[in-house]
């Protein structure tokens, strides 16, 4: 758990912006900071409808992020097909799926001990 929780909260809410910039579907974001063996504060879960979508609610999140927080990503993972892209901002891990892919692997239910919010349900 990172020690600076209230800069890990607005930084999950920077990447939920950045997500809703691109339409991103079923934004979940999941509050892990109660939880002792987290690997982040904060996972930020949507999915997008192609590839292409998924590549552009990735930017929009760098985008985002880099302009409101002038922070990089430590990584980003799986553009190469963008089924399933991971940016890792180590307090806040973003996950943008395509969504048979989020469906298969139920990243939320791995974390339901979490804190859940979710800003557009009914995509």
């Amino acid at each position: 758990m990172a020690k600076d929780t209230k800069r890990a909260a607005m930084l999950a809410e920077i990447v939920v912006k950045g997500m809703q910039e691109k339409k991103a579907k079923n934004i979940v974001k999941i509050d892990l900071t109660g939880i002792n063996a987290s690997v982040a504060d904060y996972f930020v879960v949507c999915h997008g409808d192609s590839d292409r979508q998924v590549k552009a609610i990735a930017d929009s999140v760098e985008d985002e992020v880099r302009e409101a927080m002038q922070e990089k990503p430590l990584s980003r993972e799986g553009e190469s097909v963008c089924r399933w892209v991971l940016v890792d901002y180590v307090t806040v891990v973003v996950h943008i799926f395509q969504k048979e892919v989020r469906e298969f692997y139920e990243i939320e239910d791995l974390w339901h001990d979490g804190e859940f919010t979710y800003y557009n349900p009914e995509d």
